[in-house]
């Protein structure tokens, strides 16, 4: 800033007064940087597009990356398909329908979001393999040799597709059953009166209104799918996380295995985009200001019967069937081992999730009380941006963490050297810091839509009452909302805590050395085919991730209009 945009001493009043408005607050500051933190792994990433990879890069072009494009859309849009049909069709039989078994089903579809992909993956290739029990008591029941029938191969872009559908269906199930709930009987009666069928009435008139619903939570599990590592890296289908994974640590080309993750990051800019226009181009709106709740259709006989089934297939397929086999081997062939390092393994689970949940949380109530104070376009725009990282795959953050850490080890260590002798080693690249550090990249998104729902409920005039009493900003959040938002806040770290729980690519990569999580450890040992002893940290991570989808399940339930707590 120049000398003459500074107010002079002989400056009055209320000049100094406008010239401080126009600088920005505390808060404006904090919030955009943890926005540039966030962006900054992208950043990174985006920026070695047009670096030099000494033609490893032309490599990849003429041998993998247009495998890894090809598997990677169609991964993803089988998965599409499977999550809409899922989501949208049990959220409807669930919302619209009476059936035996439809009041407890509510909330039990939601369950099979405990279940990690890559977890789900082992245990279908433990029970559909050739040794497996389903092929053995064929061959059992037919006399069948292995040349004398044919079946399935689960470890094949087909089997990738099923298991994530199956895992992921509840994204779109959640908010699908939230926009039908929101529906008001009218538009319904008028194209009943209409002579529309059931069935025309769902995919005319209560599809439409949805339609943005379905599409934000179609794309969350396309997010998943771009993100997956331990379930295409098992079942050897190249996409790009498992060619980003193999370039940077099987070939050491940190610079080639960045380009690949912009081109990833290409496919979820789309996406979002997609998205987005999605929701924008939606026009459908409730003609009539009268609201009635949904009326419910009774079925009976084999409509009920076929309710029924449809429903409880995704969650047998997607949760009780997973469950069942991993407390059977746990119990039966588990890793005997672990009881030694059990300790050691959930104790850097736990503090990885503990630190993560507790830093996240914190940031994102910073955010977004930032946001409220001075919800300018600026700030807005911030916001969004330290919300982004949910949408960046584990192994695209990882690769934008290692490269400037990397650069930061070596040039520190090359100072230390040069003028003392001392060797410095790893300082940020393969710690904790930097582990935390993408976990907070990859899941603040998931506190800060939490805690944003919950301080907008707030009014503005308790803000407006705590500074005439004297209070800060930083002192009304302390002291005002935490306690308001106490529930919210748990529920955000509790997301966070399970969500880091289950990530696999970041840790994989950024992990420090011989530090091996429950993740970590399900995967080494489902790598070497040691199935029956991934059960038993696979069931752990399982049983974590049971308590925040319970939660949810049944705030879920309660949202029925009429329901009872």
């Amino acid at each position: 800033m120049s000398d003459q945009a500074l107010p002079s001493p002989a400056t009055p009043l209320s000049t100094i007064a406008a010239w401080r408005a126009r600088l920005p607050s505390g808060w404006t500051l904090v919030v955009l940087a943890i926005a540039l933190a966030v962006a900054l792994p992208v950043l990174i990433v985006g920026s070695r597009v047009l670096v030099s990879s000494n033609g490893v890069w032309a490599h990849l072009v003429d041998t993998v990356l247009w495998l890894y494009i090809r598997n990677t859309l169609m991964l993803a849009g089988g998965v599409a398909v499977g999550v809409c049909v899922i989501g949208v069709g049990t959220a409807w039989l669930v919302t619209m329908c009476r059936f035996p078994g439809q009041r407890w089903l509510e909330w039990a579809l939601l369950l099979p979001m405990a279940v990690p992909a890559y977890v789900m993956a082992y245990v279908y290739t433990d029970l559909l393999q050739f040794v497996g029990p389903v092929q053995t008591v064929l061959r059992e029941m037919f006399g069948w040799r292995r040349a004398d029938y044919w079946f399935p191969d689960i470890r094949s872009l087909g089997g990738a597709i099923a298991v994530l559908s199956f895992v992921l269906y509840p994204y779109v199930y959640l908010l699908a059953r939230a926009a039908f709930l929101e529906q008001s009987v009218c538009a319904l009666e008028v194209s009943r009166t209409l002579g529309a069928s059931a069935w025309r009435s769902f995919t005319r008139v209560a599809l439409p209104l949805a339609r943005p619903a379905i599409a934000a939570g179609l794309a969350l599990a396309m997010m998943e799918v771009l993100a997956d590592f331990g379930t295409v890296q098992y079942f050897a289908v190249d996409t790009f996380t498992t060619g980003i994974y193999r370039t940077w640590f099987a070939m050491g080309e940190p610079v080639a295995a960045a380009q690949l993750a912009s081109v990833l990051m290409l496919f979820v800019m789309v996406l979002v985009v997609m998205e987005r226009t999605s929701r924008g181009r939606a026009r459908y709106f409730h003609s009539t200001g009268r609201y009635r709740a949904l009326p419910s259709y009774r079925l009976s006989g084999l409509r009920a019967a076929g309710a029924l089934a449809a429903c409880l297939a995704p969650l047998l397929i997607g949760f009780v069937v997973p469950l069942g086999l991993l407390a059977h081997m746990a119990l039966t062939e588990g890793d005997s081992l672990f009881a030694a390092s059990f300790r050691q393994l959930a104790g850097n689970s736990f503090t990885l999730a503990g630190i993560t949940s507790v830093v996240a949380v914190a940031l994102a109530a910073l955010v977004a009380y930032g946001l409220r104070l001075r919800p300018t376009p600026v700030l807005k725009g911030a916001a969004r941006v330290a919300a982004m990282g949910y949408a960046v795959p584990g192994s695209v953050v990882a690769v934008g963490i290692l490269i400037p850490a990397a650069h930061v080890d070596n040039a520190v260590d090359a100072f230390m050297r040069s003028h003392f002798g001392i060797s410095t080693g790893l300082i940020l690249s393969g710690t904790i810091v930097a582990i935390v550090y993408a976990y907070l990249v990859r899941f603040l998104a998931v506190s800060f839509n939490t805690v944003e729902a919950s301080l907008s409920k707030i009014r503005p005039t308790m803000d407006q009452a705590a500074r005439v009493l004297g209070q800060t900003p930083g002192k009304t959040l302390l002291k005002v909302h935490t306690p308001i938002m106490r529930g919210s806040l748990l529920t955000a770290a509790l997301l966070v805590f399970v969500d880091v729980m289950k990530e696999l690519p970041a840790t994989m990569i950024v992990r420090p050395f011989n530090f091996d999580t429950l993740a970590v450890r399900v995967y080494t040992l489902a790598g070497d085919e040691r199935l029956a002893e991934a059960s038993t940290p696979a069931l752990a991570i399982v049983a974590v991730g049971i308590i925040p989808v319970i939660l949810l399940s049944r705030a879920i339930a309660k949202s029925r209009p009429g329901s009872e707590g």
